[in-house]
């Protein structure tokens, strides 16, 4: 499902180069729950971008079925992104000024149409939100803001979810809950690839794989 050979992302500075990405060589299969564990700076969220065809690497090869992700246009890359990969992200990164369900249909493309809308709320109520349908980020809860980036990242029911240290800022009860979501969405087939520095969601995994200075400490 997702190749990486001998990937490498450097990043300048003044004060010189830092590899956050060191040679790694990588291979998840369809439909596993991968838990990429490394404390801060270790590389997740360079990777999970790199993945999702947001980073291109300094060096190195990204495949995601029979695709070369880099060798695709930036055209071809988004509208491949849009139709096969989710991503959450530990920020959220909602759009303050739109409600929920705007939102969660902007996944479906700038021109937010009326089917987009009604698939919009139909996972709205899934993830337990239908009384916020009209809300927007700044009235909700952090849970009730990672549960409307997920429900955006499942729009275009995706093949992949990538999830960047989704639970990070959630209390206990909340990240279970995210978690919940993330693991029916496996056990239906799909590929979840999960960044964190903890340890939450390693009961779900079908392989933990550990990163640090940008390397895998334990490649298999």
């Amino acid at each position: 499902m997702v190749v990486l050979e001998n990937v490498v992302k450097t990043y300048r500075s003044r004060r010189g180069d830092v590899k956050a990405l060191d040679d790694i060589n990588l291979q998840i299969e369809r439909g596993e729950f991968v838990v990429i564990c490394g404390p801060s700076g270790s590389g997740k969220t360079t990777l999970l971008m790199t993945i999702a065809g947001m980073q291109r690497p300094t060096r190195g090869k990204v495949t995601i079925g029979q695709n070369n992700l880099y060798a695709l246009s930036s055209r071809a890359r988004a509208k491949f992104r849009a139709e096969n990969i989710g991503f959450v992200f530990q920020m959220f990164h909602l759009i303050p000024y739109l409600n929920i369900i705007e939102n969660v249909a902007l996944a479906g493309g700038a021109e937010v149409d009326k089917s987009k809308k009604a698939q919009a709320n139909e996972l709205i109520e899934q993830f337990g939100l239908a009384g916020r349908n009209y809300h927007k980020p700044p009235e909700l809860s952090a849970g009730e803001k990672q549960r409307t980036a997920i429900a955006r990242a499942l729009l275009n029911q995706p093949k992949i979810v990538l999830a960047d240290e989704p639970t990070g800022n959630l209390d206990p009860d909340n990240a279970a809950v995210v978690l919940g979501y993330l693991s029916e969405f496996h056990h239906k087939g799909g590929t979840v690839i999960f960044a964190t520095h903890g340890t939450e969601a390693e009961q779900f995994a079908d392989r933990i794989i550990h990163l640090r200075n940008g390397r895998i400490d334990n490649p298999r």
